[in-house]
């Protein structure tokens, strides 16, 4: 059995790719760029780009099974394309915001696409990544030992990748999973503030948390680049998930109330969701 990874070197894919090695399948890795990433001995990797969808063609030759990476635009020929060169199950990422109806442009039409077909279909909804405070924090706490953050008392449920890694793989390699949509939080409500502690925890060292306003920190985040530059509106509250311009009165509550309890991947593995101290230990290298 071959099971394909669709964006193989990606924060979950890689992950992916490694479990199904672990397990004994023959994986093929697709990437637009198969020299970059580190994938283990064995793989096949592949080129392709899920925004050109005929160069996923030989991509899809001879493959059961296939992870798939969500990319909108090309979502329904993509799966046309595995249906007919034979793949029989599907597990695609999502969102967790498909599940609280905030997403209908980005995961839920790559989700639409999967279920109109004839395959069997998984969806794997993470919530809040622990891994996005490594992409806005990181900088600031290697330089500094400090995270500028404005709302510092906002408190979530944020998921560990491989705790998305890991439903992904079980839905991959066993039976029972076809037709569920499996939304994923972490474990524990903890704040960011809460979240600052555990990495200081795991790293050794103070680190200093400084409130900002939103404002401030959406300079911050323009001119750090990257995924904090990409975001800096949503994760600032001056825009909604699906684009449009917040009400500018309500900056200040951007952000979801918590609620209890939350899905964990313990419902589909048996195994305790990682925690977030768990996550700042795994990265200490990276902060």
């Amino acid at each position: 059995m071959r099971i394909l990874v669709t964006g193989a070197t990606g924060n979950v894919g890689k992950l992916v790719v490694e479990q199904l090695v672990q397990a004994g399948a023959s994986v093929r890795a697709l990437s637009r760029n198969p020299r970059e990433g580190a994938l283990p001995a064995g793989v096949e990797v592949v080129c392709g780009d899920l925004a050109e969808p005929e160069s996923l063609r030989p991509a899809v030759e001879g493959v059961e099974r296939m992870y798939l990476f969500p990319f909108a635009a090309t979502a329904p020929d993509v799966v046309r394309l595995a249906g007919e060169a034979g793949v029989r199950r599907v597990v695609t990422l999502s969102s967790g915001a498909v599940s609280t109806g905030h997403d209908t442009s980005f995961h839920l039409p790559v989700e639409q696409a999967v279920e109109a077909s004839a395959m069997e279909w998984t969806h794997v909804r993470p919530g809040e990544f622990m891994l996005n405070k490594l992409w806005l924090w990181g900088p600031s706490i290697r330089a500094e030992r400090v995270v500028r953050e404005p709302f510092p008392d906002l408190a979530w449920y944020p998921v560990h990748e491989r705790d998305i890694a890991d439903v992904a793989t079980a839905a991959l390699l066993e039976d029972g999973h076809g037709g569920a949509a499996y939304t994923l939080n972490g474990p524990e409500l903890i704040s960011r503030r809460d979240q600052v502690r555990a990495i200081a925890e795991a790293v050794g060292q103070d680190i200093r948390l400084e409130a900002v306003t939103p404002a401030k920190a959406r300079e911050l985040y323009l001119a750090q680049g990257g995924f904090a530059a990409a975001n800096a509106d949503f994760l600032t509250g001056f825009q909604t998930y699906s684009g449009e311009e917040a009400d500018s009165a309500q900056v200040e509550e951007s952000a979801p109330a918590a609620s209890a309890p939350m899905p964990t991947s313990e419902e589909v593995t048996g195994k305790p969701a990682r925690t977030f101290a768990d996550w700042a230990r795994d990265h200490v290298r990276d902060f």
